[in-house]
Formats: structure tokens, C-alpha cells, sequence
């Protein structure tokens, strides 16, 4: 199955060797970033997709003292029947940052 790269004007470049997100056959691979309009700060997704959309999620974070913080959030966002999901707590991220996600959408 071909993979097809997509990036956007709108997302923040790479940190490294990968491509922000992958099309393979009906599926969505976003990696670990974060997508902010920097006119609106609000989410963009720039593959055409929604939360609605995603059937996995990872979240990885470098504190599990921030989980409970981290669950309330997400439920805004996310709506039932919620994706499948693992939580990880990470030694830490590049940047500096506290949490990351990359998901799955089809």
C-alpha cells in the first residue's frame, strides 16, 4: 500500500526526520505535534479529518501527576464512543514539552 506524506503552511516544521502525518489506503498517521492556528489558536487539522474521525490516540506524558488534568481535557474534545486510547508516562519530549499525542484516523 502506498504512503503518501502531507504537510501544511499552517503546521510547525518537523523536529526531526519524519513527516507530520502519513495517508496509507483509508487511514490517517498523525505524528506527535502540535497543530495551532497562529491567527486563531485554535486547532487546525490540515488533512481535511475531525476529532470525530479517530479511532486510536497515544498520549504520552513526561508527569502521570498530570493524568487527571490531561483525562479532562481530552473528554472536551472527544466525544463517545471515545477512540481507543493508551496513556504513557515518558522520561521527556523534545522541546521541553509536558505532553504529546499522535492519533490514528481513518
Amino acid at each position: 500500500m502506498p504512503r503518501d506524506a502531507f504537510s501544511s503552511d499552517e503546521l510547525t516544521a518537523p523536529v526531526g526526520p519524519f513527516s507530520p502525518g502519513v495517508r496509507a489506503g483509508a487511514l490517517l498517521f498523525l505524528s506527535g505535534q502540535i497543530a495551532l492556528s497562529p491567527k486563531t489558536g485554535q486547532l487546525i487539522t490540515a488533512a481535511g479529518k475531525s476529532l470525530a474521525d479517530v479511532a486510536r490516540v497515544n498520549v504520552y506524558l513526561t508527569d502521570m501527576r498530570d493524568f487527571a488534568r490531561m483525562n479532562a481535557v481530552y473528554a472536551r474534545h472527544f466525544e463517545a464512543p471515545y477512540p481507543a486510547r493508551t496513556t504513557v508516562a515518558v522520561s521527556a519530549l523534545p522541546l521541553g514539552a509536558a505532553v504529546e499525542i499522535d492519533l490514528i484516523a481513518q
